[in-house]
């Protein structure tokens, strides 16, 4: 079950999120997510967990728990939304558009 797990200290790292986890059950992976351009933590992460089980006592366990200095919002990840492959908005001629809209 993946667990996704907000309000992360940007110091936290994934081994972090693994130990904080494992108390409750096998841990299968921990990812914090990163910034494209920076590489920098943005402050949430998901936790895969073996079972079902381990995964809600969990979650029931550490939401609303404090890690490093900052209250977890832990809860059962939702799959991400398919936004379609609109890439942008604006103008989809490519190049320049006069204001007027001519060239």
């Amino acid at each position: 079950m993946n667990i996704y797990v907000g309000n992360l200290s940007f110091d936290t790292s994934e081994r972090d999120l693994e130990a904080a986890f494992a108390a409750y059950g096998a841990v299968a992976s921990a990812r914090i997510a990163t910034d494209r351009e920076t590489n920098r933590p943005r402050g949430f992460g998901f936790v895969e967990m073996a079972s079902q089980a381990e995964a809600q006592a969990a979650i029931g366990a550490l939401n609303g728990s404090e890690l490093q200095g900052r209250t977890l919002t832990v809860n059962e990840a939702k799959p991400r939304e398919d936004r379609g492959n609109s890439g942008g908005g604006g103008n989809r001629r490519g190049g320049y558009a006069s204001p007027r809209g001519r060239w």
